[in-house]
């Protein structure tokens, strides 16, 4: 193949300049004109001043209040979701934490929940998460949180259960088809980036406070890993396996069922257990509005600043988080493993005595007060108040002793990148702004995505909280660069070891389940209510995410090309930077896009601790009812931003690797 060069008189000015150089010739151009009018047209609007469009959203939440008991649409339809999910949530509690058919016990008691979960974990897994398993049940009830805790399960349970029942059919749909794709991704954007704090308001107003709105909103939050992470796992299996199917007579369904799936397995077990993670991270905001369990023991020591019962509590959800992550892998390694005959035997004798000895201590934990109740259950339990003693004398030696290095760290980050990035993007004229943003995603992602930016900087400009915005969009786009950051090297890591991914992953898991409250109490002791503080909640919670997909991305590179590169004489650097980053591509940009979406989704957590901007602006939507149409203008605001950095940088991405794909195509 030849390929032609044209004259370089023919070709623009600003194609010569290449898109680096186009993109370098944006930024300075910004920032000339940025600095020339600094402060000048920023749009900027005080917490309690409104505009027009935040009256009508007022009106639309008195409008709900009013109409909420004799609107057929909600005494109707919305009542039946209400007492479905009430029902559901309601048995699973009777069964496992709660006083049912006038006994004072549930129906299964701790030993029996113990037994239960052990052979579950023996039966989807091996022995070994087994044992971690039983372990991590009885440390529950030794912390002084058993029933805290199974309440929290049976919420947990229902929530996953229902996301799963939706998700994966609605991921495999999104999966085969483009149309279905491009349908339900803005949608899950908007599930995602909206933060719950805004959709809590109207849905209580729709369904009451308590259980099934705690539920509902863990849904809501929930549902949206598991659906892209099947989709995504379907979307990428092997081309060559696909066709080999289909060259047999295979139906679409035979093909699905026998080649696609299977061959997802792995991505969609990613994806559960995400969705078991975000579960489990709702448990505070679930508090907030009477959910049961551990969140609300969190909100009650928050409210008393008791640093014992927050870690214990923290604690309790971490360990289940830990759990149910556990099974959930092992079960996915050991389907793909297999096993000897001659162990599969010795396994199916073991399911059946533990079988038997699950059927017992069932019937003891329903029978007898001793095993249905766990001794010495009260809080603080065996091992509670010592734990909680000591992280609380930690936390107070760390703010006693490390605030001179965290108020340098403080101090650098602010002046360093802060302060000048915010500069640019909300003390520039908001003309200045739009031009420069819509210059850029042009260079980078395409004209097409050109007016996808316009419509959403048009809907910031609406919104009337275009400074705002701003001040936001620095904060997530620092955070998003550490969470990308720390996901490829972490996810590098853990792909190749094995040893430290054993290590690791406990360690983001409690980041991501640990409730924000818990470990913002001392970092607000360090760093103090700032932007900062913001950053590094929004960090701990997203980068896990990153980490574990990225990390899936590199196991799932073929082992053989792997060998050939090392056979080739490339060295283990090479191969990771030439080979199973560049093959990881889709999942790299997926574990991008999906720490944004979490980076968004905590704003409003960063707004209560020095975070400002719109995260502050829905805190106070909510407590004061004259600015609650602000505060949804706020979350709309939030999405916004969400929907453009989310399509911009895939955009982008599909355009490197089309034109990587183009000048592979040129070599001759």
């Amino acid at each position: 193949m030849v390929t032609v060069t044209a004259p370089a008189q023919t070709v623009p000015w600003w194609r010569r300049l290449g898109r680096p150089g186009i993109v370098a010739a944006i930024l300075l151009g910004w920032i000339v004109f940025g600095t020339a009018l600094h402060g000048r047209h920023t749009l900027s609007l005080a917490v309690s001043e409104q505009t027009a469009l935040h009256d009508q959203f007022s009106s639309f939440y008195r409008w709900i209040d009013t109409n909420r008991y004799s609107n057929p649409f909600f005494t109707g339809f919305l009542e039946a979701v209400r007492s479905g999910i009430d029902a559901l949530t309601t048995f699973l509690r009777e069964l496992i934490s709660q006083p049912s058919a006038g006994r004072p016990v549930p129906v299964i008691g701790w030993l029996g929940v113990v037994a239960l979960a052990t052979l579950a974990a023996y039966a989807f897994g091996n022995g070994r998460v087994a044992v971690l398993t039983a372990a991590g049940f009885v440390s529950l009830g030794l912390l002084g949180w058993w029933q805290e805790s199974m309440d929290t399960l049976a919420q947990t349970l229902a929530a996953v259960g229902i996301c799963l029942l939706v998700g994966i059919p609605l991921g495999v749909l999104v999966g085969l088809s483009r149309r279905a794709q491009q349908a339900v991704t803005p949608v899950l954007d908007v599930m995602q980036a909206m933060p719950p704090l805004v959709y809590l308001l109207p849905l209580t107003l729709f369904f009451l406070i308590g259980p099934t709105v705690a539920v509902i909103t863990t849904i809501i939050f929930a549902a949206p890993p598991v659906i892209r992470l099947t989709a995504l796992g379907v979307r990428r299996a092997d081309a060559a396996a696909v066709e080999a199917s289909r060259s047999l007579g295979s139906t679409r369904w035979q093909r699905l069922r026998t080649v696609r799936l299977p061959l997802a397995r792995r991505t969609i077990v990613v994806g559960v257990n995400q969705t078991i993670m975000c579960a489990l991270s709702m448990v505070t905001i679930a508090g907030i509005i009477g959910g049961p369990g551990l969140g609300a023991v969190i909100i009650g020591a928050l409210s008393a600043l008791d640093m014992n019962r927050m870690f214990t509590s923290g604690l309790a959800i971490v360990i289940i988080g830990v759990v149910l992550d556990r099974v959930t892998t092992a079960a996915s390694e050991r389907q793909r493993a297999g096993a000897r005959p001659a162990a599969v035997r010795a396994r199916r004798i073991v399911l059946i005595v533990g079988g038997a000895a699950t059927l017992v201590a069932v019937y003891l934990s329903n029978t007898y007060l001793r095993f249905s109740v766990f001794p010495g259950g009260s809080p603080g339990g065996a091992i509670g108040d010592p734990l909680g003693n000591a992280a609380e004398a930690v936390s107070d030696w760390a703010k006693a002793n490390l605030f001179v290095v965290t108020d340098a760290i403080l101090k650098a980050v602010s002046y360093g990148l802060l302060n000048p990035l915010q500069g640019l993007l909300a003390q520039s004229p908001w003309y200045v702004v739009c031009a420069a943003i819509l210059g850029l995603v042009w260079t980078i992602a395409g004209a097409r995505s050109v007016v996808l930016a316009a419509v959403c900087l048009a809907l910031l400009l609406a919104s009337g909280l275009w400074e705002a915005s701003m001040v936001t969009l620095t904060s997530a786009l620092v955070a998003t660069l550490i969470v990308v950051a720390l996901g490829v090297l972490f996810g590098v890591v853990l792909a190749h070891n094995r040893r430290t991914d054993l290590v690791l992953r406990p360690v983001l898991d409690a980041a991501q389940v640990m409730p924000p409250f818990v470990y913002l109490v001392p970092v607000l002791g360090l760093f103090l209510p700032t932007r900062l503080t913001a950053i590094i909640a929004a960090v701990v919670f997203a980068a896990p995410v990153a980490t574990k997909i990225v990390a899936d991305g590199v196991r799932a590179v073929p082992a053989t090309v792997v060998e050939a590169a090392t056979a080739s004489g490339s060295s283990r650097w090479q191969v990771i930077r030439k080979v199973e980053l560049p093959m990881a591509r889709h999942a790299i940009v997926l574990a991008a896009n999906q720490g944004l979406i979490y980076v968004l989704s905590m704003v409003v957590i960063g707004g209560l601790v020095g975070g400002g901007a719109l995260g502050y602006l829905v805190v106070a939507g909510l407590a004061q009812s004259d600015v609650r149409g602000k505060g949804l203008a706020a979350g709309i605001a939030i999405v916004v931003l969400a929907v453009l950095l989310d399509r911009v940088t895939q955009a982008a991405a599909r355009r490197t690797e089309e034109s990587a794909q183009h000048s592979a195509g040129a070599v001759t």
